[in-house]
């Protein structure tokens, strides 16, 4: 019944919307508009013209209403054209001007000029450049914004390079990335995804670095968004272009530790445009030696089990997408997307163990865990010739599908065996999602969203044929925002707006229904047009996904055994922030204060099972505050030569159960530091190298030591500019990474020790021809799952961590 009431509601959002926006069936016929198109040539060399200034003007009247440049291939496409009767006139520096008489119906609204070939004067300038330089950062009033493509550093390589000199970001080793010192959600034009929800680091590995045009940073979503988790949303925006023909780009990495490879296809005719892609990474395996701890008390006597153990542990991953994009004419544009993505992590481990000091056996284990996941979406778009004025309805479906299968032979040094265990566990997931946005300019400096979303989730787990040990979870959301921005004077902008949500929880026959509240505000004063000063104001919830949720027991470390907990409640987090940004001769400064409180923060914690063995689970352990600071500096002591920083501090301090025991009561402070120094040099040649410092990690009852990894990269420009080809290095002098984790519960105590191959060495290829589309829609985003940061399967058994 719930699910109906959430979908009428939905629904019922979208037709008032729909009636408050007419889009045909009754009043007045929208006027029909069509799109002018051109190619501009040299009439000797039979060269494109890039750069030719196009004017259109109406006959009846002889104004302008439409013009601008031609692109790299001499193209022009001018957009929103009424049926009229009109002149094109062409100039540009060198050339005779040229005028063309163009005519356009409603019956046929669209015309295409096809070649048009300008003759140059006699006193032809040799040569003409025309340069035009994007700042790398810009600061808007609820994002900051990295524009990657006017760094010329990015060439080559994957959007992991990227994410590194995004301002406040930190990226591991395995390229998880942090938002001060909190999981963040990654959109792709604006867009989530099941592959994303899976392995953000291996999804980052598989965008090359050259389709990237910029990432945005929103450490304050504003009301529009789902109320996503404390950390923030990092979003992805693609390259776009409106290129006829066929285009593309191939891009391939092969190395000592993995190796990748990505293909994109775009072909555009007219208002169609269909595109495709492909993708994979294949990481080689490599011995990582796990040395793991578990010390227990029980009626006063003390278990301690050593397992010292070396694995070879293989990633593998593919991804194929398919897109179409129709404009039925200025104001419709329909587009659909497909995306299928599976993942394989595993393989086989041997290790030995001692019981008090005593050897007393070995494992020899083997672990498989795999995942496919199906985003399939469909949006329609109507805008109108009001600037900014725009409606949209987007549908999405997200399936996937987990398997986690694993065998522990347990045997004496000299073979016999022990126990043998061994477990397989299927997990599904389906998400069915209703959107509906519309945004209204009253003026140039007030504009207002209002937006309505329904999401029905399902998540199913099968521990094994046969039995009765299944866990089928139901999520419903319901949910309706709107939001106002205007400028307060010249100089002092605000954004506002409120959120409400209602969830539905349904599983094992319990349930549990909320409602939230969720506002949000912002306020940016500009000083002398370079200085900006902002305060900002929100609170976000984050609900635990299905690695938290499912109570499957692993025990592919049978002497530590994970479960998830189905009784999870939600975190609710209120953030406060204060901001300040400036650009003093080319060197940019971002600082940033931040003040975060989060309720019912979820944790892993340590029990004693009743079988002895400790239990991994999750659990709201409690109450957290953090206060924080992020600085990011780029300072250019030459044009060509760029310093980066990037710093991070924040506090950790819980407020915790008094049920459970932890080691780390009071305050502590986590930290990082990225230091990048990039070099371009004549003949296409960058030079760069990078170094990350991590502060120890805290929890309530564990600590991360600290770890430092560092990097570089020579890359050439070849073949006029279509493309790359550079090295990479990665920790050179040092095979493995040490790390260490600590955890302590009550009356069990927990270490493991990761020697980590990290070291590497590779050669990365990119190469475009033409040029890419795509196309950056209204999507739909859910942000509001807190993912399992391990991105593994949950525990993973602690033995043979990946690669």
């Amino acid at each position: 019944m719930k699910k109906i009431l959430l979908l009428c509601a939905g629904l019922l959002i979208m037709f008032n919307a729909h009636a408050q926006f007419p889009m045909g069936g009754g009043g007045a016929a929208p006027k029909v508009t069509g799109r002018i198109t051109a190619t501009i040539i040299d009439s000797l060399t039979k060269q494109p013209v890039d750069y030719a200034t196009i004017s259109l003007v109406k006959v009846k009247d002889n104004k302008t209403v439409n013009g601008g440049v031609t692109d790299d291939k001499g193209k022009i496409s001018l957009q929103n054209v009424a049926a009229d009767e009109y002149k094109l006139t062409i100039g540009f520096i060198g050339y005779k001007s040229k005028t063309v008489s163009v005519k356009t119906t409603l019956q046929k609204p669209d015309f295409a000029l096809g070649n048009i070939f300008l003759s140059p004067t006699s006193n032809t300038l040799n040569e003409v450049n025309v340069v035009g330089q994007k700042a790398v950062v810009e600061n808007k009033i609820d994002r900051l914004v990295y524009n990657a493509e006017a760094d010329a550093t990015n060439a080559g390589g994957d959007a992991t390079d990227v994410m590194r000199k995004v301002p406040m970001l930190s990226v591991d080793i395995n390229g998880n990335v942090q938002l001060r010192g909190s999981s963040v959600r990654v959109l792709i034009n604006g867009k989530p995804s099941g592959t994303m929800a899976n392995s953000v680091a291996d999804a980052l590995k598989m965008i090359p670095a050259d389709q990237i045009k910029s990432v945005e940073v929103i450490t304050n979503p504003s009301a529009k968004y789902d109320a996503e988790g404390s950390g923030g949303i990092i979003n992805i925006i693609t390259k776009k272009s409106n290129a006829e023909g066929v285009s593309g780009s191939v891009n391939a990495t092969a190395g000592t530790r993995q190796n990748s490879g990505a293909f994109n296809l775009t072909a555009k005719t007219g208002r169609l445009s269909v595109n495709t892609a492909l993708g994979t990474q294949l990481a080689y395996p490599q011995e990582s030696r796990v040395v793991f701890r578990n010390k227990t008390t029980a009626n006063n006597v003390t278990t301690d089990i050593l397992q010292d153990g070396i694995s070879d542990w293989t990633r593998e991953a593919y991804n194929g997408s398919l897109g179409l994009d129709y404009d039925f004419n200025a104001y419709n544009n329909i587009s659909t997307n497909a995306k299928y993505t599976r993942f394989y992590n595993g393989g086989p481990g041997t290790s030995g163990i001692s019981t008090n000091g005593v050897a007393s056996g070995k494992i020899v284990s083997s672990t498989d865990m795999s995942n496919g996941n199906l985003d399939w979406n469909m949006d329609y778009k109507l805008t109108t010739k009001k600037q900014g004025e725009e409606f949209s309805i987007s549908g999405q479906l997200t399936a996937g599908k987990n398997t986690n299968e694993f065998t522990n032979d347990y045997q004496t040094s000299a073979g016999t065996p022990i126990s043998y265990i061994a477990s397989n566990n299927v997990g599904e997931n389906k998400e069915y999602t209703a959107q509906t946005d519309y945004v209204y300019p009253f003026s140039k400096t007030v504009t207002f969203e209002a937006g309505g979303k329904a999401i029905f989730r399902n998540i199913q787990s099968q521990y094994g044929a046969g039995t009765n040990q299944d866990f089928d979870y139901d999520q419903n959301v319901g949910a309706a925002y709107s939001t106002i921005a205007f400028n307060l004077t010249k100089k002092i902008q605000f954004k506002g707006g409120v959120r409400g949500e209602y969830t539905a929880i349904n599983f094992s026959n319990s349930k549990n229904d909320y409602f939230n509240v969720f506002p949000s505000a912002i306020l940016s004063q500009t000083i002398n047009g370079k200085t900006t000063l902002k305060l900002a104001y929100n609170r976000r919830v984050q609900r635990p996904s299905l690695a938290y949720l499912n109570p499957f027991r692993n025990e592919a470390n049978q002497f530590s055994v994970f479960q998830g907990n189905p009784g999870l409640k939600p975190e609710l987090s209120d953030n406060m922030e204060f901001g300040y940004s400036t650009y003093i001769k080319g060197s940019i400064i971002n600082a940033s204060l931040f003040y975060r409180n989060t309720k019912n923060i979820i944790e892993t914690v340590n029990k004693n099972d009743v079988s002895g063995k400790i239990l991994s689970t999750f659990e709201n352990v409690g109450t957290t505050q953090s206060f924080g600071f992020n600085l990011f500096a780029s300072y250019n002591p030459v044009p060509k030569w760029t310093l980066m920083s990037n710093i991070a501090l924040n506090t950790y301090e819980i407020n915790s159960r008094p049920d459970f025991k932890g080691m780390n009561e009071g305050t502590f402070l986590n930290y990082n530091f990225f230091m990048r120094s990039a070099n371009s040099f004549k003949g296409g040649w960058n030079l760069e190298f990078f170094g990350v410092v991590n502060s120890p990690r805290y929890t309530y009852q564990s600590k991360t030591e600290p770890m430092f990894f560092y990097g570089g990269a020579v890359k050439k420009d070849i073949f006029k500019k279509q493309g790359t080809i550079g090295l990479n290095v990665l920790n050179p002098f040092k095979r493995d990474l040490h790390i260490e984790t600590v955890t302590q519960g009550d009356n069990n105590y927990q270490s493991q020790n990761i020697y980590y191959p990290l070291r590497s060495f590779g050669l990365n290829f990119s190469y475009k021809f033409g040029k890419l589309k795509f196309t950056e829609k209204k999507k739909i985003k859910n942000d509001d799952i807190k993912q399992d940061q391990n991105q593994q399967g949950g525990q993973g058994g602690g033995m043979g961590q990946g690669k």
